[in-house]
Parts: C-alpha cells; structure tokens; sequence
C-alpha cells in the first residue's frame, strides 16, 4: 500500500476535458475557491495549470494575480478587559461541554452513533496538543488505554491511505466527467478499487465524496424551445405504445438551447431509443429546418441496420417542414409527433437533452468554436464511457453495437 501511495500518475493537457476546464476556471471566477485550492481539491498537476486555464478561458484579467495582505493584528487589552474576556470565555466554554456531552450522549443512545467510540483518538491526540497535557491523562478522561489509541491511529491511517487511492481513481474520471454521479461512479471503479485490495461499498463512497465537497448537486432549469402552434401537419404518436426491443428501431429528437458569452446556440440531438447512443447532432445559430435536419443525416449514416424505423420528436415547426419530412422519407424513417405539447411524451430526448447540459455543458464557453469542441468531446464521451442507469451500467455505444450485431445475425 505503501508503494501504491508514492506512485505518482503524470498527467498531460489532453487528460482534461474542455468542460473541466471551464468547469475550474468558472469556481475561480464566481470567488467560489482560489486557483490554488481548485489545484488541490481536483489533483490539478502543475503550479500554473489553472492559471494558464484562466488565462486563456476567463473573463477577468489573469495576468497579475491578486495577493491579499493579512489581517492587521488586534489592539490591546487592558488587564482588567482580559480579565473580563476570560471570564465569559470560561463560562461559554463551561456550557459549550455540557451541552456537547449532552448532544453526544443522545445520538449514541437514541440514534446508535456510537461517536465517543469512533472518534477518542482523534480526540486525545487532538487534546493532547492543543491542552499541552499528556496522553495518559486524556485517556484517563476517556476511559481508554493508550494502547487503544495507538491501534485506533494505524488503523485510522492505513484506511486514510486507501481513500486517498480512492479519490485518485475518482479525480481521474473527474477529469473526463466533471459531473458524473457516485452510482456511476462507483460503477466505474468498483473492479479497479477491489484489484487494489480495498474495501469499500457505495456508500462508502457517498461518505467519502461528501467529506471532501465532491458530491455532484444538479441544476434545474426549463427553457421553452417548441413552436407547436403552426399550420403544418401534425403526425400521430406512433411511439405511444411501442417498447423498443432492439436498437435503430426508435429514433428520439429534441432541440435544447446552449449560451455562449457571444450569443445562443441551438443544439440538435436525434437518439436511439434503445441504447440511448446519441446518433447525430448538429450545433446552429438558429432554429431553422436546415440546421436541425443535419442531426437527422448524421444519424441516418451512422446506422448499422437498414430497417424501417420510427423518428419521434415534439410537433416543433422544424420537425413539420417539409424539409425534414422529405430527410425522413430518404432516410427510411417514419414520422412520429407528440399528441400535443407534452414534455413527457417525449421525456426520453429531454432525458439525453438534461444529462449533456447537467454533466457536460453546464458552463458557458467564450464562443461558437469553444462550444463546439466541448459539444463534440462531450458526446464522445457520453456515447463511449458514461454508464447508464437504464442499461445495467454499460455504455450507449457498447448496447447499440451488441443489439446491432444480434439484429442482423437473426436476419441472416
């Protein structure tokens, strides 16, 4: 364990995503941590990586960073105003313990906490410096050996050692999924964790990533993209009562909105039903049926089947032009339309809409070229190495090409 604790992993620009990037130089900005403390809390490798982050995707001035003075030292006490001081500081000190011990005594009794068991080494040592009295005279206090304390310690540090290998593993997925979540998480790392010799459940997990701030608290937010109040023909709801039992049988489409510090993009997403894989998107600067249409071709390439299929999506004017129908009909496509305006007809694009900006595009990019590089990585990783939930925890690529393979063995 000792060895696994000095191996140190180097890494490179490229280990970084762009979404991380923006990520960090964001936290900086909104005053949320200093570039130094991002550096610790994310395992950031090297002295000027977050500034030469800030520099280059900021909007402040990162050339001389800002170095605050320290506190100016406190005035004189009188003797009898220290006097004074100390008094009341002796009698908030005196109810301070007793209401302490009593809040302890509670939850050990009432809630099985079982605080004053795990923590009285800690606790002892902690006295022993701060106090300047002795060991032995703690665990008189407490009730304990020494020997206990000493155990308790090398107990406390072998495990403190292994969690740090924890949060390596997990700052290295970090670095590729800023926001992916603990389940996922711990999916992704449980064999890796276990080949280590380490023992350690999802929950344990949720303990560790909440104690060092890295738990992942989702944004909500709504934006009305759909124009459903429109003269085109409104196709019926094919999708309504079909479950998908293989993949490129459903294909699902939606439009969400990204902001840049230049303007707003629209990002186009046509998804597999089954697998959840991303197809094809296409980033524009409007909401025209060009634009839009452009996913669809992506999608209609990168099939690996040639059945008919089913395109479902909400009744936005963009999905009723006849552009897009006639993309539909060349791509062997069927069209589906909500019944009427419905998000929840329609919940599993708005599901693929949600992880993307949650985990991926949650902080606005500089420009249309910056949120490009970032959308394509992003859905690059999401189609390759985001477990789902819904898949048992494997990949939307790794599904898609599974049920692909099966679809056309049964046909030949």
């Amino acid at each position: 364990m000792e060895s696994e604790k000095n191996q140190h992993v180097k890494r490179t620009q490229r280990d970084y995503t762009m979404a991380f990037k923006i990520s960090v130089v964001t936290q900086v900005e909104q005053g949320e941590m200093t570039y130094k403390q991002a550096q610790k809390m994310y395992g950031i490798q090297g002295r000027s990586t977050v500034l030469i982050w800030l520099r280059k995707h900021g909007t402040l001035d990162w050339s001389k960073p800002v170095v605050h003075s320290s506190k100016s030292p406190k005035a004189k006490e009188t003797p009898a105003q220290q006097i004074r001081r100390l008094e009341r500081e002796l009698r908030d000190e005196r109810l301070k313990n007793m209401l302490l011990n009593e809040m302890i005594d509670i939850s050990d009794r009432e809630y099985g906490t079982a605080i004053r068991k795990k923590v009285y080494p800690r606790a002892a040592r902690n006295l022993q410096q701060k106090a300047k009295v002795s060991l032995a005279a703690c665990c008189r206090q407490l009730g304990v050996s020494r020997q206990s304390v000493y155990q308790a310690e090398k107990r406390f540090e072998f495990r403190a050692i292994q969690l740090q290998v924890v949060k390596e593993l997990v700052l290295a997925v970090r670095a590729r999924m800023p926001r992916l979540g603990t389940r996922k998480l711990y999916s992704l790392l449980c064999d890796a964790i276990s080949a280590k010799g380490i023992k350690l459940g999802r929950d344990a997990l949720f303990a560790l990533l909440r104690k060092e701030h890295m738990l992942i608290r989702h944004k909500r937010n709504y934006t009305k993209t759909t124009n459903s109040k429109h003269w085109l023909k409104k196709h019926p709801n094919l999708f309504k009562d079909i479950r998908p039992s293989s993949p490129e049988q459903v294909f699902v489409s939606d439009i969400t909105y990204l902001s840049t510090r230049e303007q707003t993009y629209y990002l186009t997403l046509v998804t597999d039903a089954y697998s959840r894989k991303i197809m094809g998107h296409s980033l524009n600067r409007d909401l025209g049926a060009e634009g839009v249409s452009k996913a669809l071709e992506k999608a209609a390439r990168n099939r690996l089947t040639t059945k008919e299929a089913i395109h479902h999506s909400d009744r936005g004017l963009q999905y009723a032009s006849t552009i897009y129908q006639d993309k539909l009909s060349k791509a062997g496509m069927l069209c589906s339309m909500t019944d009427g305006y419905d998000c929840y007809q329609n919940a599993l694009a708005e599901r693929v809409n949600g992880i993307l900006k949650q985990e991926f595009l949650f902080v606005p990019c500089k420009s249309y070229d910056e949120l490009k590089a970032v959308v394509d990585e992003s859905i690059g990783i999401y189609n390759t190495e985001r477990p789902h939930l819904s898949l048992n925890m494997k990949t939307p690529e790794y599904v898609h090409k599974m049920g692909c393979e099966v679809a056309l063995t049964a046909q030949t």
